[in-house]
């Protein structure tokens, strides 16, 4: 492992934003700071920072927003200015922002140098609970979703509901379905860590109201999201086995994200719910997943994130896309399904007919 190994990730539920960012820049003791953002987080979550005493004299960094931009070309524009500034791999980058930025910055930051110290404040819910933990970094590249990137720890991640005031209903949304992933695979916890069913976290899940979110009670499921998401990359940081059930909904989560990309782009988490209606089918009719439960789930999905429009024509251009997936062995498309929450069945495969049966099912289904 290198100096900056997977050891356990420090994430920090803030009650107080500068009294924990202040801690975490003061460990870095950094010769430099600087903060990345992009249009968006400049324009909105800047300034609930700027005026902070630790990030005075902190240099800014800005990059296009939206996943498009999640290039080398933005990549290589943060190496430039982080050239610019003379910053050294005892300097410090904040990333400030959404997934996007997140695995843009970590990349950028494990890479300048050999590497520089980093600290994430995620701004958007699904960075919260998906991009902010686990120590994946990386850009798309070649018309592929995250080609390129390494896997790199910050050495603080900071949690803070105070920005989920600027984000609309869509943001929220599609952070919330990797949350809805978190509570299908959430097994008991070690210990004292989670008393009680572990069935109840999705229970919560799918009685909160998305409508007008009760910030608070989000924060607390928040922390318990990011819990699952931890004791899993703990247990398995490079992905050989357990850490594969985070993937669940992404195998055709991310065929339907390459395909909006083509047509209308679509929220990540809008595309894993979708992904998620296919493969709990899927687990129905290869790993004995409760009929009943399924049902509940996907009614959930499809009444908060509707439908992709798509035809069977479209089916050729999903498998393709598929097929490319990082996380396919020996040409097969690789799935992980459930047996019933927290019951994970890695390295699945289906064939064809079953796929395109599991598409029909979300084109048609209940």
């Amino acid at each position: 492992m290198t100096a900056h190994g997977m050891e356990e990730q420090r994430v920090i539920i803030s009650e107080g934003l500068e009294q924990a960012l202040t801690g975490a820049i003061e460990e870095c003791r950094a010769d430099r700071l600087l903060v990345l953002c992009d249009e968006t987080t400049k324009r909105l979550c800047w300034p609930m920072v700027s005026d902070y005493g630790c990030l005075k004299g902190a240099e800014l960094i800005v990059i296009k927003a939206g996943d498009e931009h999640k290039t080398l070309e933005s990549l290589s524009h943060v190496w430039q200015e982080m050239q610019r500034l003379g910053a050294t791999r005892h300097s410090l980058l904040v990333s400030l922002g959404g997934g996007m930025v997140t695995d843009l910055g970590g990349f950028a930051a494990s890479t300048f140098k050999r590497g520089m110290h980093l600290v994430n404040i995620p701004t958007t819910l699904l960075a919260m609970v998906d991009a902010s933990v686990g120590g994946k970094t990386g850009i798309n590249f070649g018309g592929l979703k995250n080609e390129l990137g390494v896997f790199r720890n910050a050495s603080a991640v900071i949690l803070d509901t105070l920005f989920l005031n600027t984000l609309n209903h869509e943001n929220i949304l599609s952070g919330y379905a990797e949350m809805l992933k978190h509570g299908l695979i959430a097994t008991e916890g070690k210990g004292q860590e989670r008393k009680g069913d572990e069935k109840q976290m999705l229970t919560e899940l799918l009685t909160f109201d998305l409508v007008r979110p009760n910030l608070k009670q989000l924060g607390r499921m928040v922390a318990e999201s990011v819990a699952v998401k931890q004791r899993i990359v703990l247990e398995d940081p490079t992905e050989q086995g357990l850490r594969k059930a985070l993937n669940l909904g992404h195998t055709v989560g991310h065929a339907f994200e390459a395909l909006a990309l083509q047509r209308q782009p679509v929220l990540h988490g809008y595309a894993v719910a979708w992904g998620m209606v296919c493969e709990l089918y899927l687990s129905v009719a290869k790993c004995g997943f409760p009929v009943e439960r399924m049902r509940q789930v996907v009614r959930f999905i499809l009444e908060h994130y509707g439908r992709m429009p798509i035809t069977c024509d479209d089916y050729p251009t999903l498998l393709e896309l598929m097929t490319h997936d990082k996380k396919n062995t020996a040409g097969q498309i690789n799935f992980t399904l459930l047996g019933d929450i927290g019951d994970i069945c890695i390295n699945q495969t289906a064939t064809k007919g079953e796929i395109e049966e599991a598409l029909d099912f979300y084109r048609e289904g209940l």
